[in-house]
């Protein structure tokens, strides 16, 4: 099975041989020589939605001995813990299911979130008093804190976890996809690079490649904004107007590149794996809630699921503007969201003053 964790090869069990040789002089136990020499490792998931649960099943399937934490009246644990599957998958029965926080943290080697954005500040404040110095924390969710206009790594760092230990998992997938099979490419960043690199290595595989982010802020602010992208296109769709794709995206990147470049970070982050490259997944994919929330939106009707880019769109419309960045197609979402009409909102967007493509 191609999942077997890190393609264990002739030169992987030669150092392992090796290594067993020394055991009873350096008294080192086997799981621990396990874990340096294969990335085997105890990873806590908080949180178990959609992609709670993909990453559970995924860290399961490559090797590691996995917990995943949900609040124990929370419906999506509850579902798991009494059918041991959800709407989108099956979870390996080695997989823990807990809904004790501080056991699941404590234990973890490396703690993955994967929660709603604009609760990841209580989350971080409930932990507090627990022991989880010295351990890296790994978020798996897109987002812009809307109180504040934070990014989460920032909110992380406020919060009490040490900055050489906070990094973000970003890039396109969806869980549908998968499950089935269907690879990807990903991109880990972080503040330290020692940690980025490990962790690429521990969550690679032949189903996800992972690459070295190298500007955590374009990284975080890319990933935010193409769910607000995905709205976009939503309403396009919506309203009979899925040509304009194209310029969306385009004309996306590019507001996005300015606000990257206006918070200190690289405008060329807009147009990697963690913005442009989850285009076809957010703007285009039946699986995408964004896109389906822009879509049922502009029909009048109600989506049932969490969108992350309702809040995002407002936390970077304002964050656009405190930094004096103009995010015409940002704002236009803000202005749907509150009940804009598609025609009027982009009558507005096409009067604005014609000015130069790469401005």
């Amino acid at each position: 099975m191609f999942f077997v964790h890190k393609y264990i090869t002739k030169s992987g069990f030669f150092q392992l041989f090796l290594t067993q040789k020394s055991f009873f002089k350096t008294q080192k136990p086997l799981k621990k020589l396990l874990q340096e020499i294969f990335y085997i490792m105890n990873i806590s998931i908080i949180g178990c939605g959609r992609w709670g649960s993909f990453l559970a099943w995924y860290c399961t399937k490559i090797g590691h001995t996995v917990t995943n934490y949900g609040r124990a009246d929370s419906p999506s644990f509850v579902k798991l813990k009494t059918t041991g599957q959800n709407e989108w998958i099956k979870l390996d029965q080695k997989i823990k299911l807990s809904c004790d926080l501080k056991s699941t943290i404590e234990s973890a080697d490396i703690v993955l979130v994967s929660i709603g954005c604009q609760n990841f500040r209580s989350f971080l404040k409930q932990i507090a008093p627990l022991n989880f110095q010295n351990k890296p924390f790994v978020l798996c969710m897109k987002g812009i804190e809307l109180n504040s206009g934070k990014r989460l790594s920032q909110v992380a760092i406020e919060e009490g976890i040490d900055k050489n230990n906070v990094a973000v998992w970003v890039g396109p997938g969806h869980i549908q996809e998968f499950i089935n099979g269907k690879p990807s490419a990903m991109v880990i960043d972080s503040y330290c690079k020692d940690l980025k690199t490990k962790l690429c290595a521990i969550f690679k595989s032949p189903l996800i490649r992972i690459y070295e982010g190298v500007d955590i802020i374009g990284t975080e602010i890319g990933a935010a904004a193409k769910n607000i992208m995905g709205i976009a296109a939503g309403g396009l769709d919506g309203s009979g107007l899925t040509s304009m794709k194209g310029a969306l995206i385009a004309r996306g990147a590019r507001e996005v590149s300015r606000l990257i470049k206006a918070l200190g970070g690289n405008e060329l982050s807009a147009y990697g794996l963690c913005h442009l490259g989850d285009y076809e997944a957010t703007l285009f994919s039946e699986h995408s809630h964004n896109r389906k929330f822009g879509e049922m939106l502009v029909k009048g009707e109600r989506f049932e699921y969490l969108a992350e880019g309702i809040m995002t769109a407002q936390a970077m419309s304002d964050l656009a503007k405190k930094v004096g960045v103009e995010m015409p197609i940002t704002n236009a979402v803000c202005n749907a969201i509150d009940g804009l009409k598609p025609e009027h909102m982009i009558e507005e967007m096409f009067k604005r003053k014609t000015g130069s493509e790469f401005d």
